[in-house]
């Protein structure tokens, strides 16, 4: 019959294995035990031989001299025993490894069950790990606090995600943490031509255009975009819901002409309009992908930094300055506090948007002033029984 193992004296498991042998000072050989559910390891007092070990070595006067007859016995045994420690100690590195990818794991699920966006919960754990490839540890605040401080390739916004992320993390497992001080500079955030995301556009395949141009169109997010569903889509009255995410707040949109033919042109084999892509993270990899082929062929650098937020500043920038209604651009972009809505003010009059640059148009019967309006074209006058319209570089 085959002997059973001990038992975990610590955590009385029965899930150990064996951890190599032990000299001992009287020369004697006992076995050791790992314990795989909490990693202490232990003696078995039943396995203990008495024979010498095999591989010892006598001091003479002239120098160390091997034992004549076990020489060959004691270099295998010697390498066994080697060879089990180095098991035994990588062992403990994968126990420790383990334990810290489930508490991430945890951590990520108590996310989930508050509320989290599947994007913040994803980008979270990925800086969690990252800080555990740094050699942080993320139960010693300070060990963390040293890792932030000396990465100085780190912007301060990556560093001041980091610090968010483990504050919510120590949140978690109740550690008292002082964050370090970040100081971000504020930055206006880059707004592109109009014909710059029309080449876009035009130049990525039909999904991503069709999410680039509800970008432009609603001004939503990429979360929100990608979670659109074809029930919110009314091709009758041709308008688009948003569903909020970030506790924003539910929108609905008229849709152009052009938004309406590009949907009808895609596949509705599933509930979501753009199911091609699983998650956020593969549609923004995709769409960076044809951004940099489009900036390429048309020799434009400024493409390669248009982002889907940056297509949402365009859209309040756009917004705030035909209305100069800054209640309307909050309601446009979902925003619940209007703090974050009064950047799009300093935007307007720091990129010469007051300047007086019209491309204008002339509508000789109803579906030109149709179109014209649906193009985003202002109404000025009517000279000579023609309609006059207007609408800014």
């Amino acid at each position: 019959m085959k002997p059973q193992a001990p038992s975990c004296p610590q955590c009385g498991s029965k899930r150990v294995w064996k951890d190599g042998l032990r000299r001992l000072a009287d020369g004697s050989i006992v076995q050791r035990w790992l314990c795989r559910d909490c990693g202490y390891r232990f003696s078995d007092p039943a396995k203990t031989s008495k024979r010498k070990n095999p591989h010892s070595f006598y001091c003479r006067v002239g120098g160390w001299e091997d034992q004549p007859k076990n020489s060959a016995k004691a270099v295998k045994a010697l390498k066994e025993i080697e060879e089990a420690e180095r098991r035994a100690a990588g062992a403990t590195k994968k126990s420790l490894k383990a334990e810290i990818k489930g508490d991430i794991i945890e951590f990520l699920w108590w996310m989930k069950k508050r509320g989290y966006s599947e994007e913040t919960i994803v980008s979270k754990g990925q800086i969690l790990r990252r800080l555990t490839k740094l050699g942080a540890d993320l139960f010693d605040p300070e060990s963390v606090s040293d890792v932030i401080a000396k990465q100085k390739n780190w912007s301060p916004g990556r560093k001041a995600q980091v610090v968010y992320a483990y504050a919510l993390f120590a949140k978690w497992t109740g550690i008292e943490w002082n964050p370090p001080r970040i100081s971000i500079p504020e930055k206006l955030p880059f707004i592109p031509l109009e014909r710059e995301i029309d080449d876009l556009i035009a130049g990525c395949t039909k999904h991503i255009a069709v999410a680039l141009q509800i970008a432009k169109e609603t001004g939503a997010r990429v979360g929100e975009i990608f979670r659109l569903r074809w029930s919110d889509v009314d091709f009758e009255s041709r308008t688009i819901r948003i569903t909020p995410e970030k506790s924003g707040k539910a929108r609905i949109f008229r849709m152009s002409n052009k938004l309406i033919q590009m949907l009808n042109a895609l596949p509705k084999e599933t509930e979501r309009v753009l199911s091609r892509y699983k998650n956020v993270r593969s549609l923004r990899r995709t769409f960076e992908k044809q951004r940099k082929k489009v900036a390429f062929k048309l020799g434009n650098p400024r493409l390669l930094r248009i982002t889907f937020h940056t297509i949402r500043h365009w859209k309040a920038t756009m917004e705030y300055y035909r209305t100069k209604d800054i209640l309307h651009v909050m309601q446009v972009l979902g925003h619940k506090n209007i703090k974050n809505t009064l950047i799009y003010t300093h935007l307007v009059k720091n990129l010469g948007q007051e300047e007086d640059e019209y491309v204008s148009k002339v509508a000789r019967n109803v579906e030109e002033v149709r179109s014209l309006v649906e193009a985003g074209f202002e109404y000025v006058c009517e000279v000579d029984g023609f309609k006059v319209f207007r609408k800014r570089k």
